[in-house]
């Protein structure tokens, strides 16, 4: 636990290396704009995310756990459950709290205009998993340390969720082609790439669909999921298209995305 960092920092790039190769071997979709061009924007991104993230917020999820753990905060701090439960009910709790904190941004119109940033990429690949305005993510590091706080996880349960939500987040975003038949097994226990593209869609009831980045059971336990996107895999358009601009692909135009004037979502 005292290399959280590295951990996490080492997930991070095997995961993305992992991917690019997966996607080069074997893309889904050919995507119409070069890749050093998308990837120097939302890699920006990234660098710029844990900057802030670790300097605007010290007191991480994984060390709030610590502190909710030695004074007895949060639910699972006063159940006595086997510690195996207490593993799995916190990793479920808190990946339906994300669920939860999805669909709050796409419904809220303040917090759409934050989240827009993700879907105004036109194409669709491991990078999309990483492209999150700052202020997304600042307000999704504080709903995660009010959820730690409330529920009081065992630290490792917080350390393995988060190391395991920016793989999926990068796997399911992944421009990869599964086997239909292996597709359909795994989407009854993680959110597949094929899954997650519907709500990448510019037709606004697919993007308001499959909203699960880790767990793929709360769209189907709160009527929110969708099969398959209406024009195929192949044929659906990625993206808003009030962002289509290829300056958009900029870094500081990304960052201007919740600044700019509103569209209807």
């Amino acid at each position: 636990m005292n290399n959280e960092a590295l951990i996490r920092l080492g997930f991070f790039f095997g995961i993305l290396l992992l991917m690019g190769a997966w996607e080069a071997l074997a893309p889904r979709r050919i995507l119409d704009v070069p890749r050093n061009l998308r990837w120097t924007g939302n890699l920006g991104i990234v660098f710029l995310n844990s900057l802030a993230a670790r300097f605007l917020f010290p007191l991480m999820p994984v060390s709030l756990a610590f502190l909710a753990q030695e004074r007895g905060w949060g639910l699972l701090n006063l159940l006595y459950l086997p510690d195996w439960l207490t593993f799995c009910t916190a990793f479920v709790l808190m990946d339906m709290a994300i669920y939860g904190q999805h669909v709050a941004f796409h419904a809220v119109p303040i917090f759409w205009r934050v989240h827009r940033m993700h879907h105004a990429d036109t194409g669709y690949d491991v990078t999309t998993g990483l492209r999150f305005h700052p202020i997304e993510i600042f307000l999704s590091l504080a709903i995660k340390l009010a959820v730690v706080a409330a529920i009081g996880p065992p630290p490792v349960a917080v350390l393995v969720f988060e190391v395991v939500l920016n793989a999926t987040s990068m796997f399911n975003h992944g421009n990869v082609r599964i086997p239909l038949p292996v597709d359909q097994v795994l989407r009854l226990l993680v959110v597949t790439p094929d899954m997650h593209r519907v709500h990448h869609s510019e037709i606004r009831k697919e993007t308001d669909s499959n909203y699960g980045f880790n767990l793929p059971w709360w769209d189907r336990l709160f009527g929110t999921y969708r099969a398959q996107p209406e024009k195929g895999h192949e044929e659906m358009t990625i993206g808003l298209d009030k962002f289509r601009d290829p300056r958009m692909l900029r870094l500081h135009w990304l960052l201007a995305i919740p600044f700019l004037r509103s569209s209807s979502h």
